[in-house]
């Protein structure tokens, strides 16, 4: 049994609980369960009720986000964004992305892979009223729903072709799925052998750096410096107690004012809270060619909390405002 006959036959539940689970951010694939439903709906599903079914499962997976945004801010974002290897920039492009395009990214949101989990949690966390969020993502979940929907009623024949043909390729779907993943295992090589020039970056971890800071002298001096590539955006923003902001992206003039509280007898530690402490390492790397030796905390930000090391909120001075929506 194909796809279209499996939603044909099952088509209303299916498509709601895909719509809904992929509006709160699921990696499941609207699109094609859409043009299955509309493909369907000549064999049984009514396109009557797939579109308000659709509409509705869609409208209420974005509404559940979006006041999951407005209450938790940054902490859903991030969570969202967990599986990218930088989760800040992650977060900080789409809402880029956002405001280069106003309000109304709402209505076309959904046909942008990555941006349409995003675009729901953002308008809540930026502050954009009730009413005009539900108005602008009722209109683009009609929008995107009845183009797929259409698009799969319309071309009936020609996707149950495809899903014949799909099956009957069968062997070369499996020869090209094994293609890819050696491909990706190439990449992973590739991404190895260049990560080898960091092998001269020294680590220390987040409990070994808590209990030297016990047992420092006063005289000591120890620079604990944030190099999170995305900078302050949310107000209940923490970091390590004490730490300095040392901006990734404009690291050469950073590192002037880094050299005036450096002395030889400096210890300098970085952190950050990207996979494998990629921003970390690639600022260590970058110092290390200025003759400046860091250690990189290992595990960043959340090893730190894990290990008990003191936080504080970031000062009012240093948030970088995104614009509000009202």
């Amino acid at each position: 049994m194909g796809l279209i006959d499996v939603v044909a036959q099952h088509g209303y539940a299916v498509t709601a609980i895909v719509m809904f689970l992929a509006a709160v951010g699921l990696p499941l694939p609207m699109s094609i369960t859409l043009l299955a439903a509309g493909a369907g709906s000549k064999h049984g599903l009514s396109l009557g009720v797939a579109l308000p079914v659709a509409w509705g499962a869609a409208i209420a997976g974005d509404t559940l986000l979006y006041f999951g945004g407005r209450y938790t801010g940054w902490w859903l974002l991030s969570g969202m964004c967990r599986a990218s290897m930088n989760p800040e920039q992650c977060i900080f492009s789409s809402a880029e992305y956002f405001y280069r395009r106003g309000q109304k990214t709402l209505l076309f949101a959904k046909f942008i892979p990555g941006l349409g989990a995003m675009a729901a949690p953002l308008a809540g966390s930026l502050n954009m009223r009730v009413g005009r969020f539900l108005r602008l993502d009722v209109l683009g979940a009609l929008i995107y729903c009845s183009v797929w929907l259409g698009i799969g009623y319309a071309f009936s024949g020609f996707l149950r072709e495809i899903e014949a043909w799909i099956g009957r390729a069968s062997h070369a779907a499996l020869f090209l799925v094994l293609l890819l993943g050696l491909g990706y295992a190439l990449v992973l090589i590739a991404f190895t052998i260049r990560a080898k020039r960091y092998k001269g970056i020294d680590r220390i971890t987040a409990d070994n750096l808590f209990e030297r800071l016990q047992t420092l002298t006063p005289d000591k001096l120890v620079i604990i410096a944030d190099v999170r590539s995305h900078g302050y955006y949310d107000p209940g923003m923490q970091r390590i107690k004490n730490s300095i902001r040392v901006e990734p992206h404009r690291l050469k003039e950073e590192l002037v004012a880094l050299r005036e509280f450096m002395v030889p007898e400096c210890e300098v530690y970085l952190y950050c809270s990207c996979l494998r402490d990629t921003t970390s390492v690639r600022v260590a790397h970058m110092l290390m060619q200025e003759n400046c030796h860091t250690q990189v905390i290992t595990g960043g930000m959340k090893a730190w909390v894990k290990a008990g090391g003191d936080l504080e909120l970031v000062p009012e001075a240093d948030l970088q405002h995104l614009p509000k929506f009202d």
